[in-house]
Formats: structure tokens, C-alpha cells, sequence
């Protein structure tokens, strides 16, 4: 006899994903949880039916019988017992085991890639390995199967933390075991992590699709001298939601943008994820990323519709910097025409793209510099990046703290170093250093 264990929880809005509630509220996190549920049980019964494996859910808090009636009556639900994680684990597959099982798989609830095919392969791995280990991007694992009872595997984690799938493989190692590992999926717990429910799942509980709405996100972090003004002449423009995508800000940012009727969203500090989790809770059936220092023209949306219906997979403004200094003048000369002959726009033109292209792209890379440099190639091998009649007007800020040489320079310098294979970590590292900060201003 074989068993896989589905651990999951009631989705009592409040006291599930509570790492999303920021970006979802109460009902939208739960919700979610219960979408995913209903997907993990469906993919586990769909791999029972065609394996000889019988399914048992474990249900944390003790509710065994709302839990039954929100995902099917048919379903053999037992409690979750124990302190922590590790501690459920560790009962639940011992249990098994003592009743008889041969082989143990266990999952979670929160990865909507799980497959029949991914359960079929750790199945089969449990032929020659003694622990078979599907890792989570964060750190975790999404899975774990056994062929015996190895509680030692559960004690000492660090549990909800990046360490958890190496601490396991450690232990593994130290006891003699032979582990399988499968390929890399993706958890849901923070709000960049929902673009991953975008690209398999379509759209969020609770947030169904607007084609043709446009949704704008405007990374933030202590803009709330520009905030302001950015936001208003966007709010006032149709079919336009308008999403800052906080990474912390310690000024009143936040609530300037909430205040002026912006959706805020929460994320981990970092641009790229940042617009990845405004990107994740866009309803609009086209995304634009804007920078909080850049003023779109007026009939901003007209020029959208134009690009995108020519063909092109996405677009960007001309770029125009607000200030009368000559030398700028060649910035943006330089900057036009590179958008435009090698389709590279800068993140301050304004990227724009359908909503339906960037989940399917994944996003950006969680890179900590470089990230839309790097969208825009992927963009390029889809089709054309144009560019639009009219200009995006940004701040002069970082050429007028760094001066027009060194900025121009530097950016070059990063440019130069991504392409010859330098890691974007040791990039931001010297954009740090050379300007005495580490917040970027332009890829």
C-alpha cells in the first residue's frame, strides 16, 4: 500500500496565506488558499485514479469536517497533529507507515504547478531512492517522498525559511540516504509569487479579467515628493486601475497614493519584485510599468492601443527629460534611437505589453539591477518592440546628482558588464559604490 498526504487548512479568510492578506485582504487570501486547495486535490485525485496510491488529506486546527465539506465529502481527512511543520510531518508519516504503507508522498497546498506527471515521477524515483525531495524556489520543498519512516528528517529545520531544503539535504546526506530531486517549482506565499497563479491559473479569486482596461504599476520606494503628482493625471483617465507597488517606504508614500484612490500593494524591496507583484493583482488586459519620477503625455492610452494593434509584442514612449540642460538633450537622442533600432527601451520610457504576454513571459527576473533590460530581450525574440509618437517625460534627478558623464558612463558600464556575463548581484554591488546608494534610479 502506498499513500499521498495532501496537508492543507480551512480557508478561514484571516488565517490562511496571511503574507498575502496585505495585497488581497482577509477574503481575497483565502479565497486564493481555496482555489489552490481545489487544485492540488484535483491533481491528487487525478494521479490516485491512475496509480495504485490511496489519497489522505491532514487538515490543520482540527477542522476535519468543514474541510470535507468545502472540497468533497469523499475525500479522507484526518487531523494535523503537532507543534510545528516538522512535528505534522513527522506524525502523519509515521502513522502511515506504522498502518502499513510501503512508500510516502506528502505536499503542500501551495504550488499551482503540481502535476500528475511531477507525482508520477516522484513515485517512480521511490524505486531507487531512498528520499525523493521536490524543491521550492524559495528554499522549501513543495515535496517529499519516503520508503520508510525517517523522522530525523524533520527535526532541526528552519522551517519557513530559505534553509529548509538544503537543511534537509544535509540530514539526508549525514544518514547515508540517496535522494531524488525534482525539477524546481514554484510556492505561493508573498505577493511577487502570485504571477506564477497569473501564468497557470489565468486570473485571481475575486479579481476576474478586464480586457479592456489598462492596468498602470508604479514601483515605489520614498516617492512622496513625486507620487503625487504621477498619480493624478492617471486616476482621472478611463478604463485606467493604477497600482503602486510599495517596497517599504518609511516616508508617507503609501499614503499619499492611497489616499489619491491608487491600489497598493506591499512587496519585498527590489524593482523587479515590486512590479512583479502589482503585475500579479492587475486586472487590466495590458500592463504598463512606470517609474514614480516619469509624467505619461495626456492621451497616454490612444498611443498604447496604436503600438500594440501594429504588431508590435510591446512598446515604450520616446523618452524626454524634464530640464533645459543641452547635454540631455543627447540622452535622449541617444536613448530614442537605441529604443527604436535595437528595440531596447529604457525602464523610464514606459514599458507597456499585454497582460496575457508577461505571464506568459513569467515576468521579470528577480534580478537586483538589469531587470528590464532584460525583459526587453526576451520581448525581442517574440516579435518587435515599438515605439510610440510621444514622449514620457522623467525627472533629471540622477544626472543632476551624479552629473551627465558619470551617469551616462556608469549605465553603460552596466550595460557592457550584463552582457559580458557579470552577475547582476556584483553589478548593483558597483552601482552602490559608485553612487553612494543603494537605490537604483535606471537600469
Amino acid at each position: 500500500m502506498n499513500q499521498l498526504l495532501v496537508f492543507t487548512r480551512f480557508p478561514q479568510p484571516g488565517r490562511v496565506k496571511t503574507r498575502l492578506i496585505p495585497a488581497l485582504g482577509d477574503l481575497g487570501a483565502a479565497q486564493l488558499h481555496e482555489a489552490l486547495a481545489r487544485r492540488t486535490l484535483e491533481t491528487a485525485r487525478e494521479f490516485c485514479t491512475a496509480t495504485p496510491i490511496s489519497l489522505v488529506v491532514y487538515v490543520a486546527d482540527g477542522e476535519v469536517e468543514p474541510t470535507q465539506d468545502a472540497f468533497g465529502s469523499d475525500l479522507n481527512c484526518r487531523p494535523q497533529s503537532g507543534a510545528d511543520l516538522g512535528e505534522r510531518l513527522a506524525r502523519a508519516v509515521a502513522d502511515t507507515f506504522s498502518s502499513g504503507a510501503h512508500r510516502v508522498l506528502a505536499v503542500g497546498t501551495d504550488c499551482p504547478e503540481l502535476s500528475p506527471d511531477v507525482l508520477t515521477a516522484a513515485s517512480h524515483a521511490l524505486s531507487h531512492a531512498d528520499v525523493v525531495l521536490g524543491p521550492a524556489l524559495d528554499g522549501g520543498y513543495y515535496l517529499i517522498g519516503l520508503r520508510a519512516d525517517r523522522p530525523e528528517l524533520f527535526r532541526n529545520i528552519d522551517w519557513g525559511t530559505g534553509a529548509v531544503l538544503t537543511q534537509t539535504r544535509r540530514i539526508a546526506h549525514d544518514q547515508g540516504l540517496s535522494v531524488h530531486q525534482l525539477p524546481a517549482l514554484s510556492d505561493i506565499d508573498e505577493p511577487h509569487d502570485l504571477l506564477v497563479c497569473r501564468r497557470v491559473m489565468g486570473e485571481l479569486p475575486g479579481r476576474p479579467m478586464n480586457a479592456a482596461a489598462l492596468s498602470i504599476i508604479i514601483p515605489s520606494l520614498n516617492e512622496a515628493r513625486t507620487i503625487g503628482d504621477t498619480l493624478r493625471p492617471l486616476l482621472s483617465a478611463k478604463d485606467v486601475e493604477v497600482i503602486v507597488a510599495d517596497g517599504g517606504s518609511d516616508d508617507n508614500t503609501v499614503e499619499i497614493a492611497r489616499a489619491s484612490g491608487a491600489r497598493i500593494v506591499v512587496a519585498r524591496r527590489g524593482r523587479a519584485l515590486q512590479m512583479n507583484a502589482g503585475a500579479a493583482i492587475a486586472v487590466g488586459g495590458r500592463l504598463l510599468f512606470l517609474h514614480a519620477d516619469t509624467r505619461l503625455p495626456s492621451d497616454f492610452p490612444r498611443h498604447i492601443e496604436t503600438v500594440l494593434n501594429s504588431g508590435a509584442c510591446a512598446g515604450a514612449f520616446r523618452l524626454r527629460i524634464d530640464s533645459t540642460r543641452p547635454a540631455l538633450r543627447g540622452i535622449e537622442y541617444a536613448a530614442n534611437l537605441r529604443a527604436k533600432r535595437l528595440q531596447l527601451p529604457y525602464g523610464d520610457q514606459a514599458i507597456f505589453l499585454r497582460a496575457e504576454t508577461f505571464y506568459q513571459l513569467g515576468g521579470y527576473r528577480p534580478l537586483p539591477i538589469m531587470e528590464e533590460f532584460e525583459l526587453c530581450r526576451r520581448l525581442r525574440r517574440l516579435g518587435r518592440i515599438g515605439l510610440a509618437d510621444a514622449a514620457a517625460v522623467t525627472s533629471p534627478r540622477r544626472w543632476e546628482q551624479l552629473g551627465v558623464l558619470r551617469t551616462t558612463t556608469l549605465n553603460q558600464v552596466m550595460i557592457a558588464g550584463y552582457l559580458l556575463g557579470v552577475s547582476p548581484d556584483r553589478l548593483a554591488r558597483l552601482y552602490g559604490r559608485r553612487t553612494g546608494s543603494s537605490i537604483r534610479r535606471l537600469d
